[in-house]
């Protein structure tokens, strides 16, 4: 296991939130992450539907592109958020986990831009898109 993914790996530990939502990595690469978070009924928006709060929706996708920036090869450590907009493009199918896929497409030297998608499990359409900008800091 690289440096890179050994942090990355502990910074998803780390986060109580993340271990609460049952967020796991299941790709890593450089600057691309991916993670799903199970589906969870505590986690509904909508309880005469059984979809998702968008709320959990976009933790996955925030917590996934700081896992991207930290895969990054140009990535010095830790980050943080500094921006990130989200398009929900439709809602999560009930009892189905999200799936999101983070590419940090740039690095600067201080900061990081990527780009994401969450999905359903069993389908390529997107539930939300999104780009943000993220903090490139020393561990």
């Amino acid at each position: 296991m690289s440096e890179k993914t050994e942090l990355a790996q502990q910074f998803i530990h780390a986060l109580p939130h993340a271990r609460e939502l049952g967020l796991k990595i299941t790709r890593l690469g450089a600057g691309y992450a991916e993670m799903t978070m199970p589906y969870d009924e505590r986690l509904v928006g909508d309880p005469q539907t059984g979809v998702l709060h968008g709320g959990a929706v976009s933790t996955v996708i925030d917590t996934c592109c700081g896992t991207a920036v930290m895969s990054h090869p140009d990535a010095r450590g830790i980050t943080a958020t500094i921006d990130l907009r989200i398009e929900y493009m439709r809602a999560a199918t009930p009892g189905q986990s999200i799936v999101a896929r983070a590419t940090c497409h740039h690095i600067t030297r201080n900061v990081a831009f990527v780009e994401a998608t969450a999905v359903d499990d069993d389908t390529e359409v997107p539930v939300a898109r999104a780009s943000g900008s993220f903090t490139v800091g020393e561990a």
